[in-house]
């Protein structure tokens, strides 16, 4: 038997350290030290994990890419990981206050559906790989993260760039930003594979 590729292995990294992202959320001696701007100690560990786990994103398909190692294992796994990644850190930033509920609700149900599809495809024996647009969608989801476990700092300095209770025009602009790409993203994906869809019994 083969042994794992080093990018399956950065994939299977970025999953354990969703668990590690949750612990670090939800010890209340972390919570209660606040280090600047309201952003606590448990904040910056939970950015801090959450950005090396980002990171081991980019990182494995820039190595599966170069090196020719992507596998089917890889291309199920490596979008599945993300999704996790994602959720477990907006589910924390709901917790907060930092996100509405509905918001998280929308990309939940949008990757639920995706993920649908795909079992319906791997029953076909069809894999269907992250698109570009996907990949965007990642990213800018990923972003919205960091910006707001940091509480919008440094844009919440800037004068002129708050507004209500605990808003800031950066985070908020990037937080729909994330959503509308996540819906487009979502459509985009159900239109190049409704074949999928289809043909299946």
């Amino acid at each position: 038997m083969k042994s794992m590729n080093l990018p399956n292995k950065l994939t299977l990294l970025r999953v354990c350290l969703i668990p590690v992202i949750i612990i670090l959320a939800m010890i209340p001696a972390l919570k209660a030290i606040t280090l600047f701007s309201g952003v606590t100690l448990s904040d910056l560990l939970v950015l801090v994990v959450f950005v090396i786990a980002s990171f081991t994103d980019f990182l494995d398909g820039y190595i599966a890419r170069k090196y020719n190692l992507v596998t089917d294992f890889g291309k199920f796994m490596d979008p599945l990981a993300d999704k996790l990644l994602v959720f477990s850190a907006f589910i924390i930033l709901m917790e907060m206050g930092r996100i509405p509920g509905w918001i998280v609700m929308v990309i939940i149900a949008r990757e639920f559906l995706v993920m649908g599809i795909r079992v319906l495809a791997a029953g076909n024996q069809v894999v269907i790989a992250a698109s570009m647009l996907g990949k965007l969608k990642t990213n800018s989801q990923m972003l919205v993260v960091i910006v707001l476990l940091l509480n919008n700092y440094p844009f919440s300095l800037i004068a002129g760039l708050n507004y209500g209770e605990g808003q800031n025009i950066v985070g908020t602009v990037l937080l729909y930003l994330a959503a509308i790409l996540t819906l487009v993203s979502g459509i985009d994906y159900f239109i190049k594979n409704k074949d999928v869809i289809l043909k299946t019994k």
